[in-house]
């Protein structure tokens, strides 16, 4: 690798990352207020309350690769099982806590061992998973969650996305994402990415011959194998 292209990759790097801090910030200040019975909301996450998901996020984020692995080996390799014990290790005895919590991970850098875009992919689509059910809207900056459908488009990795879509043509209406062929599904980039990720409330927002198909392979949705 040159210089010049080591250089590329840790400004990629370190932007991605920016966009990770910025989405924690704007998900902490969208659940600022919020009451106990807000925070026990069921989320998009089957089985899982609002809370829930949140203290999944704080979980990816104080993980690394090390601790990952303990925790998976001490799971016996039950990726499910090791998702429930982290997250009930930063849920904190009340909701205020579990936002406390994760207000602390905000600028983090710790991941267990998964691409860095993919704890942006993370962020975005469990971000959802709690602003949809609290009907909070967030209007995503176009060049992060298009980076988000790209990375989705092209990986199964945490979740299974790329072979959801394969065979369909994916078409953004609100940006520059695309790719893919075969019968078309239409929508906003962000209703593409999280329909990728299996969340088929958002198959409801999208338009084309390959809707059907799409929903047909979205399964109830999981918090992912990060935490």
């Amino acid at each position: 690798m040159t210089e010049k292209h080591a250089r590329t990759r840790i400004e990629r790097e370190n932007d991605t990352w920016s966009r990770i801090h910025a989405e924690r910030a704007a998900l902490a200040a969208d659940l600022a207020g919020l009451t106990d019975r807000q925070f026990a909301t069921p989320s998009l996450c089957a089985g899982l309350t609002v809370r829930e998901v949140l203290a999944h996020l704080t979980a990816a984020a104080s993980l690394n690769s090390w601790q990952w692995l303990a925790g998976v080996i001490r799971c016996r390799f039950d990726f499910d099982k090791q998702v429930v014990m982290r997250l009930n290790e930063q849920l904190g005895a009340t909701a205020a806590e579990t936002l406390e919590r994760f207000g602390g991970i905000v600028t983090s850098r710790t991941k267990p061992p998964l691409p860095t875009m993919a704890m942006l992919g993370e962020t975005i689509v469990h971000g959802e998973d709690i602003r949809r059910p609290l009907d909070i809207r967030r209007a995503y900056p176009i060049e992060t969650i298009t980076q988000v459908a790209r990375y989705y488009q092209g990986s199964d990795q945490v979740v299974l996305a790329k072979g959801r879509v394969r065979g369909l043509r994916l078409v953004a209406n609100d940006g520059p994402f695309s790719g893919g062929s075969g019968p078309l599904v239409s929508g906003t980039t962000l209703a593409l990415t999280m329909a990728m990720t299996g969340r088929t409330t958002y198959c409801d927002e999208l338009d084309g011959d390959g809707v059907t198909t799409l929903r047909e392979r979205c399964a109830p949705a999981g918090p992912g194998a990060s935490g």
